[in-house]
């Protein structure tokens, strides 16, 4: 049930509620006299208009069911007990108590033949309001509760939605990052050589060094709009500014020689060259393995760890497995760095899967389809 029909249906009971309130006042004036019927029917007709409208449930409604019970006494005091339940649920504890006291109080000068205080009703006039104060402040303490949880859950969930935000935009920094130091790589090498070809001009057609001389200069122009424009993603602290940016290409074998070197039982096994797979392909297959050994040295401490990647077409895989084992106590981390790969291998086209593979242990595998045009060789065109 949504909370607008939990509303409603809240709403329902309480008209029912006063509804019978009413009808319990002119049955019990009845019952006890009935000389007084339309009156005591009219105010409480009054008072339960006055707590059905929201706008007067405060200060009006408990003024009007003050006084009323006051002069009419008995047949109004279900209705002095929903008011009083009113107060006290919206922390207006000594406000009831003040209503119940000047009630009762008032009510030893009224009519004797509903008066609260005979000998067979002065039990029912005492125990109904302190019964109402009690269940409303109950009611009101539970209802704050529920608010607060309510909000700290939809806090957490902004909270979550944030963070995994902030980890797909990391991810998509890094990727620019890399993609930054990959291409600034091949275009000065293409301006290097174009530059070289074009100092052994007397040897080559003049057209050739003509289309050279382009060459050259649209590669070191498109160096230069890179580096503007991508530039201002990388770290500051990693590469100073004005330095050469070296590319990032590190193969998964050095990832797994470095766990090995810190105590971690690595088992790699590679199909195909890495040169089969697209340059991003090897960048994501990296972020996965690192991300993979990663984790299970925080939570399967000493558990071996097996890696297989595959870069032949027509898709580069990569599966990363580990039984279970211990957790370490001494790693923090963000727990958002799943959402990041997910962010980059989708963005080649491709899916990620992270779970359970059964008996305890754990498996993160990524299949990225290579794009049209490459050879049957492997090869990326």
């Amino acid at each position: 049930m949504s909370s607008r029909e939990g509303h409603r249906w809240a709403a329902y009971g309480r008209g029912a509620l006063v509804a019978l309130c009413v009808l319990a006042a002119a049955l019990n004036d009845m019952s006890f006299d009935g000389r007084h019927l339309a009156p005591v029917i009219a105010a409480a007709l009054v008072c339960g208009t006055a707590l059905l409208v929201p706008r007067l449930r405060w200060p009006v409604a408990p003024l009007l069911v003050t006084v009323a019970t006051a002069w009419w006494g008995w047949p109004l005091l279900p209705l002095l007990a929903v008011a009083l339940f009113d107060l006290a649920v919206d922390r207006r504890a000594r406000v009831a108590v003040g209503c119940a006291v000047a009630a009762l109080g008032a009510n030893l000068l009224s009519y004797p033949a509903t008066s609260l205080w005979t000998a067979q009703s002065y039990a029912s006039t005492l125990l109904l309001p302190v019964l109402a104060v009690l269940v409303g402040l109950w009611r009101g303490g539970r209802r704050r509760l529920v608010q607060a949880l309510a909000a700290d859950v939809e806090h957490l969930r902004v909270e979550s939605q944030l963070r995994e935000e902030a980890a797909r935009i990391a991810e998509r920094s890094r990727i620019a990052a890399e993609m930054h130091d990959v291409l600034a790589h091949r275009l000065s090498l293409i301006a290097l050589h174009t530059g070289v070809l074009a100092t052994k001009g007397d040897t080559l057609p003049a057209p050739v060094v003509e289309r050279l001389g382009l060459l050259r200069t649209a590669s070191v122009e498109a160096l230069t709009d890179l580096r503007d424009v991508l530039g201002v993603l990388r770290d500051p602290d990693a590469t100073p500014a004005g330095a050469a940016l070296p590319p990032v290409m590190r193969e998964v074998g050095e990832l797994a020689d470095e766990a090995r070197a810190a105590g971690q039982h690595v088992e790699l096994t590679t199909d195909g060259r890495p040169e089969q797979a697209p340059t991003t392909h090897r960048l994501a297959v990296h972020r996965v393995v690192q991300e993979a050994l990663t984790n299970a040295r925080k939570h399967a401490d000493g558990a071996p760890v097996s890696v297989r990647v595959d870069y032949r077409p027509p898709a580069t895989l990569v599966e990363v497995t580990n039984p279970a084992g211990t957790p370490r106590a001494d790693t923090v981390g963000s727990g958002y760095g799943l959402v990041g790969l997910r962010e980059r291998v989708t963005a080649l086209g491709g899916r990620l899967n992270a779970g359970p593979a059964g008996a305890g242990a754990w498996r993160v595998a990524a299949r990225i389809p290579h794009p049209l045009g490459t050879e049957q060789n492997g090869t990326p065109t």
